[in-house]
């Protein structure tokens, strides 16, 4: 008569571990690529991620150009949900980042701005308690460099160019479109010298860029109707515009100049505008 066989205890354990690990969901990293915005309500020379993900359980998740990545903590893994990108974001340094919840079901918040610490990735945190999936839409958004015009959004390399130029952005016909702007604001003090017509005193200065290019300026003055000016950008990089610039009876026209900081403030406007005989000087500094 055989014996029955006997299983050592240890091996019985490591049976019943394998069993029971087999039933458990698989936490795994998850890898895809923001497609490529098809929207063109973005201003120009704003770069946008707008990541939507469908989230159960707690994730991180790390966007680095128009790459993301995310790492399961607990529950099932995420997954996309028509996440898109107009450029990817630079992997360099850059400025006037900015992270925006759109929707939300649970907890999320900002874990690291992009830095060379992190590789120029934002990393976000997202922790849904609610049963199921959760719908998650945050945006990242930030200033594009004057060498990313123009770029292949599949590219990680600048289109090569001289370090005295400008990089030149796409410019569109029709009017002024107010509902794709981006805005600059800065308080500061200048003066506009016409000949013959004395100086104006500056105050507050509003700009704003639509899509295309187009440009509208306007400073308060001390007393009076505001200056206004008009125009086309010719050239960004790195917070300073390039604009050929007209005054708003559009007689005089010149190139001016405009530099914002990275939280969006403008720090100084130089425009020399003439018709050939008569001439306008404006210089105007944040205080």
């Amino acid at each position: 008569m055989l014996k029955a066989m006997k299983i050592p205890a240890h091996s019985r354990l490591m049976a019943v571990l394998a069993l029971f690990v087999a039933g458990l969901p698989a936490l795994a990293d998850t890898h895809f690529q923001a497609r490529r915005m098809t929207r063109d309500d973005v201003p120009a020379g704003k770069g946008q991620c707008d990541i939507r993900l469908q989230v159960d359980g707690q994730v991180d998740v790390a966007v680095r150009g128009d790459l993301v990545s995310i790492k399961t903590i607990s529950g099932r893994d995420a997954r996309d949900d028509g996440s898109e990108c107009n450029v990817p974001m630079p992997t360099r340094e850059f400025q006037g980042f900015n992270f925006e919840v759109i929707d939300k079901r649970g907890d999320i918040r900002l874990a690291a701005e992009p830095s060379r610490r992190n590789d120029f990735s934002a990393v976000v945190a997202i922790r849904d308690s609610a049963g199921g999936e959760g719908r998650y839409h945050f945006r990242l958004s930030w200033m594009i460099p004057g060498n990313d015009f123009g770029r292949n959004p599949g590219s990680d390399r600048p289109p090569a160019r001289r370090d005295d130029e400008f990089e030149r952005p796409r410019t569109g016909a029709g009017g002024f479109s107010w509902n794709n702007t981006v805005s600059f604001k800065g308080d500061g003090r200048g003066s506009a010298i016409l000949s013959g017509s004395g100086e104006l005193r500056l105050g507050q200065v509003t700009i704003d860029i639509d899509r295309s290019g187009k440009v509208v300026a306007s400073f308060r003055v001390d007393r009076g109707r505001p200056v206004n000016l008009t125009g086309q950008v010719l050239a960004q990089e790195d917070g300073r515009w390039k604009v050929d610039a007209m005054t708003e009876d559009r007689r005089l026209r010149g190139p001016m100049y405009l530099a914002v900081d990275n939280r969006g403030q403008v720090t100084s406007v130089r425009l020399d505008a003439t018709d050939g005989r008569d001439r306008m000087q404006l210089n105007w500094d944040r205080k």
